[in-house]
């Protein structure tokens, strides 16, 4: 027999208890190969899973542990050492692997836990954001109502409208039992009932405003609970029992208290505060939330400026009717000045014809008369009305002009003209009057000055006739010098004033003209009153001396047309005057129409001075050349 190395069992054995042992390490075996399989399959299917090594790990166990209760069904019988063998490495296998899986769940466990924690964290932050979200969703109510609230109250500009609006919506919107305003009274010393929402009790009952209670509600700029049983809560009849209702109440800004008040609200008031008071139902357990306080706050603010702004409309209205009764009185008065203006400008147009044509003639006789033989006395008492006459004559003009130009009717004739010609012909005109009172007169021309320019020739030189006639008339001795010449660009700068603000352009020039006399002068305190119409100043304190007091007021017209500026300077009494004024020209291209013979036009004069002596008209040639600096004539 051959020698078998096979091992024996160390007892005997029941074979039906084997059989079962064996039967049961199958399912066992089969039991443990099944596992993995799961294992696999959920780690396969799962998308997250922070643990996989450790279900490797454990699945290896598994198996091991599968392995050896299937290599233990060789163990019933006899067997060779080889499977002993395979069966121990098998054990030792699983008892190293089971170790490690012990040891590494040691520490996998509270990791474990803590994801508990984390999900009773996240779980709690989640209740949190659930009640945010609510609240979010209150608060967007809330607004809603708000905006519908303001866009009700905005709908209108009338201030008991926006009242009662807002006291309904509000009724509605929360719910309220009632709901009252109490405006301040005309004396301020108490609270009157203007609106309530279910006229329970009658409008206009008042209450002093000195109560604690309403103290308390002026003092706070948010909505407050109030006891039901204060006076500004009474806005209801008491009827049978019933569960105390919660009242708040909250202050409203009355911005402009203009003509509001109940019963003619008061223009101003004591308080600046009226106050809204909101009861919610009875015989409930409601109580007031913070969003709704909230609300009623947000909108008690714009009921204070929905207020405000049907206030400043009334005012605007008001303001606006008393203009369009001004406007119309202000119509009226200018259609009857303008009708009295053209009344008088009628009246002085028909005068101005009417007196001309026989003055004229008493001036034109009283000039031939002078030329024929007479006694001393006659010719000065022919001198005194031809005196008398051109004076007369002067200021029929003088009035004629000045009406045109405070009705703004003048207009100035702009044409081309020699303007060395009007200083010729002003010569002629002046130069026999200066002669009679033995006055030395000169004449300067710049070298530069233009032959022709563009302007109102007549208006020119009339106010040089004036200045010259002012002149000649207030000087008893001496001499008077007529200077003319171009302002430079450079030195506009500084003839600026306030009201004259000269500026060099092309196709322009300013024109200087400036009179000087040794005469009786101007006192430094008649020198501002100068060129007011009307007023008769004392030159030097000499009182021979009369006029109209138009001649200068009038230059400064046509001067402020002509773009320019007149002004005079006198060092006092007995020390002569200067007279200056520039004026705005413009630059003629056409030079050879001039260089002809020139045909000067009677200009009548409109100079303030008493003129003697008929005035000549003269007809000159310009001279073929300039001096090197000045042109003058004595």
């Amino acid at each position: 027999m051959e020698r078998c190395d096979c091992i024996e069992p160390l007892w005997p054995t029941d074979e039906l208890l084997i059989k079962y042992q064996y039967i049961s390490d199958f399912f066992i075996a089969l039991a443990y190969f099944s596992i993995p399989l799961e294992l696999i399959y959920f780690v396969k299917k799962s998308s997250f899973f922070p643990y996989r090594w450790v279900l490797i790990q454990f699945g290896a166990f598994i198996v091991l542990c599968g392995a050896t209760h299937l290599i233990n069904l060789w163990t019933f019988t006899t067997h060779t050492k080889t499977v002993a063998m395979v069966m121990t490495v098998a054990k030792v296998s699983t008892a190293v692997v089971s170790c490690a899986t012990a040891l590494m769940l040691v520490h996998i466990i509270p990791d474990l836990l803590s994801v508990k924690t984390r999900e009773l964290f996240l779980k709690n932050k989640a209740e949190e954001l659930d009640w945010e979200m609510g609240l979010i969703r209150t608060q967007e109510e809330t607004g809603r109502h708000v905006r519908m609230l303001t866009h009700e109250i905005r709908s209108t500009l009338d201030r008991h409208t926006i009242l009662k609006t807002t006291i309904v919506e509000l009724g509605r919107t929360l719910g309220l039992e009632e709901c009252a305003l109490w405006m301040p009274s005309r004396s301020g010393s108490s609270l009157q009932l203007s609106h309530t929402l279910r006229h329970q009790i009658t409008v206009g009952s008042s209450i002093p405003i000195n109560l604690p209670v309403i103290n308390q509600v002026f003092s706070s700029n948010r909505a407050i609970i109030i006891p039901h049983t204060c006076p500004l809560a009474r806005i209801r009849p008491l009827a049978g029992r019933y569960v105390p209702p919660e009242v708040a109440a909250v202050r409203v800004p009355l911005l402009n208290l203009s003509n509001f008040q109940i019963n003619d609200w008061p223009e101003l008031s004591a308080k600046s505060y009226a106050i809204m008071v909101l009861m919610l139902p009875s015989d409930s357990a409601r109580n007031w939330h913070v969003h709704e306080l909230e609300l009623v706050e947000v909108v008690a603010d714009q009921v204070a400026v929905a207020l405000s702004h049907a206030a400043i409309l009334e005012e605007s209205m008001r303001a606006r009717d008393l203009l369009m009764e001004q406007n119309v009185a202000l119509d009226l008065a200018r259609r009857e000045a303008e009708t009295a203006i053209r009344a008088r400008n009628d009246f002085l147009a028909v005068m101005n014809h009417e007196m001309r044509t026989p003055m004229n003639a008493i001036i034109a006789l009283s000039s031939l008369l002078l030329e024929t033989e007479l006694t001393p006395e006659q010719r000065l008492m022919v001198e005194t009305v031809l005196k008398s006459s051109n004076l007369l004559a002067t200021l029929i003009n003088d009035v004629l002009d000045l009406s045109k130009l405070e009705d703004g009717s003048l207009e100035l004739e702009i044409r081309a003209f020699n303007l060395h010609a009007v200083f010729k012909e002003v010569m002629s005109f002046i130069r026999p009057i200066a002669a009679i009172k033995s006055l030395s007169m000169s004449v300067m021309l710049a070298p530069d000055l233009p032959l022709c320019a563009i302007g109102d020739e007549k208006r020119l030189m009339q106010t040089i006739l004036n200045i010259s006639g002012n002149a000649v008339k207030f000087t008893k001795e001496g001499h008077i010098t007529l200077l003319a010449s171009v302002l430079k660009p450079d030195s506009l700068r500084e003839f600026r004033t306030s009201d004259f603000h000269p500026a060099a352009c092309d196709g322009h020039f300013y024109l200087k003209v400036q009179l000087k006399d040794t005469g009786c002068g101007i006192s430094p305190q008649d020198l501002p009153h100068v060129f007011t119409k009307f007023a008769q100043t004392q030159p030097g304190g000499n009182r021979g001396y009369s006029g109209s007091g138009l001649g200068l007021a009038i230059c400064r017209r046509f001067v402020t047309l002509m773009g320019g500026h007149i002004w005079l300077e006198s060092e006092g009494a007995g020390r002569g005057c200067t007279a200056t004024f520039i004026i705005r020209l413009g630059v003629s291209d056409n030079m050879n129409a001039y260089q002809q013979q020139l045909t000067p036009h009677a200009w009548p004069s409109s100079a303030n001075a008493d003129s003697t002596g008929p005035r000549a008209l003269h007809e000159e040639r310009r001279p073929s050349s300039l001096k090197p600096r000045y042109q003058r004539s004595v």
